[in-house]
């Protein structure tokens, strides 16, 4: 498990937050709070994804390829997860016990029905959801 998801959602949740004014790695990283460099890996990821784009030139930077409304979490989660299953089975135990041999195809039927809840959930919420939730959150906080 590692942060890209949750990374790369507050990305497009800081540009869909811009105004469609477009957002340096820089500024971006400085509301993540980390390395512009990890911020460019993340936006190229995007890119590619069809999720961001960019502007060159003075006052350049990423902004959104589509609408938030049009973005759905598990576009990100599909975007930047370049690991494969998300809840990976361990695949060399042993055929000589009984477990050994069973475990991981029981194992991977449950495994697999949670990554489908997961995906479903993640369909279900877009990356205007998140910046109406941050905006709310804000509002209530104050």
């Amino acid at each position: 498990m590692n942060t890209r998801l949750a990374v790369a959602t507050h990305i497009l949740t800081f540009l869909q937050t811009q105004g469609g004014r477009a957002a340096t790695s820089e500024l971006i990283a400085s509301s993540v709070n980390t390395n512009p460099s990890f911020i460019r890996r993340l936006l190229a990821q995007l890119a590619k994804a069809g999720l961001t784009t960019s502007q060159l030139g003075a006052g350049g930077g990423a902004l959104l390829a589509r609408s938030a409304e049009k973005i759905s979490l598990l576009d990100v989660y599909d975007a930047v997860n370049d690991e494969g299953a998300l809840l990976p089975v361990h695949e060399d135990s042993s055929s000589l016990c009984e477990v050994g041999r069973s475990i991981g195809g029981v194992l991977k039927n449950r495994l697999t029905a949670a990554e489908v809840a997961l995906r479903e959930e993640l369909a279900r919420t877009t990356i205007k959801d998140m910046a109406t939730g941050v905006a709310e959150a804000n509002r209530i906080g104050r």
